[in-house]
């Protein structure tokens, strides 16, 4: 099966001209952690009709540990110990054995939270099993409590992640590694297997300006928060400039924000892609949780409504 892209055309501006321009958009799906349950059968069959349907990848999010919102001194964040949250490697391993084509992309994996090497192993690991159909996305989270349940400082982890980042690149890269770093020590060691793709992409999420220096300073794309491209713009416009100074362009890098699924409305969702794609983004995932759908069948069928209302098998424009 092979994997469809959304053809879309929109008006760009050119140098002392206007032309339309057709241009390409990958559309995958978010996996609905949190109200999707873990039947295997289910979430093979979700993996199975995303591909069928011609998404081309299937994006998770990551959480290690739930907090208990009625434990002393409270809890106010998005999700508590309730959420359920496969966890994406061993989720995307067993998603690359039911699935031949469809890509997998953590969005994202909280790195300071992990060790650099485990990672580095699993993403391998994981690349190596589903022929390279992989990008690992990454943040530095927002979960103190989590950060020090595992062990890990939340107060380094902006510095932290930049030389995980650079040490990953290196362990997928080399067969045998030296490295000295402020948190980090391999002397002569390596990974075996290599993963397929050397380096495996590396995609940032969030938008704080150190995370716009980060993506131009050695991200391969960017996983914005924003709902719409207009509210993106002032972030747009940095990352532009810090690529510059990197001696990158925006065209350089991927850029993938989220379409929330909502209430069906066809011209919303043709509106957003459209908007995105005309400020550069080269990917967009749906996102069918807090649409009310209460059953794994029903995240399924919104899968479909999206692909027959925008077109998905024959493009639209």
């Amino acid at each position: 099966m092979i994997n469809l892209v959304v053809i879309v055309i929109v008006e760009m501006a050119v140098p002392d001209t206007t032309k339309m321009e057709r241009c390409s958009m990958q559309i995958g799906v978010v996996f609905p952690q949190t109200e999707f349950g873990h039947d295997p059968l289910a979430v093979r069959d979700f993996t199975q009709t995303a591909e069928a349907l011609g998404y081309t990848h299937i994006l998770a999010y990551d959480h290690i540990l739930g907090v208990n919102r009625q434990r002393a001194g409270g809890w106010q964040g998005i999700y508590d110990h309730e959420d359920s949250f496969l966890e994406p490697f061993v989720l995307f391993a067993y998603m690359a054995g039911v699935a031949a084509t469809i890509e997998f992309v953590t969005g994202i994996i909280i790195l300071p939270q992990r060790e650099t090497a485990v990672v580095a192993k699993q993403a391998a690991t994981l690349d190596r099993l589903a022929n390279g159909r992989f990008r690992l996305g990454i943040g530095v989270g927002w979960n103190h409590m989590e950060y020090e349940a595992l062990n890990q400082d939340f107060g380094t982890r902006g510095r932290r992640v930049e030389e995980q980042i650079d040490l990953l690149k290196k362990l997928w890269c080399h067969e045998l590694i030296q490295y000295k770093g402020e948190w980090h020590q391999i002397d002569d060691m390596g990974l075996n297997p290599l993963p397929q793709q050397q380096p495996i992409p590396i995609w940032l999420g969030g938008h704080a300006d150190a995370v716009l220096r980060r993506v131009a300073k050695m991200g391969d794309g960017w996983l914005p928060n924003y709902r719409t491209a207009a509210e993106a713009a002032p972030s747009l416009g940095k990352l532009e400039a810090y690529l510059a100074a990197e001696g990158r362009g925006l065209e350089e890098i991927g850029i993938e924000p989220r379409l929330l699924y909502g209430e069906p409305d066809i011209m919303r969702w043709t509106t957003l892609l459209t908007d995105w794609q005309a400020v550069g983004a080269s990917h967009m995932t749906l996102n069918t949780m807090r649409a009310g759908l209460n059953t794994p069948q029903a995240h399924i069928n919104a899968l479909k409504i999206f692909a027959d209302a925008i077109d998905l098998e024959n493009s639209w424009s």
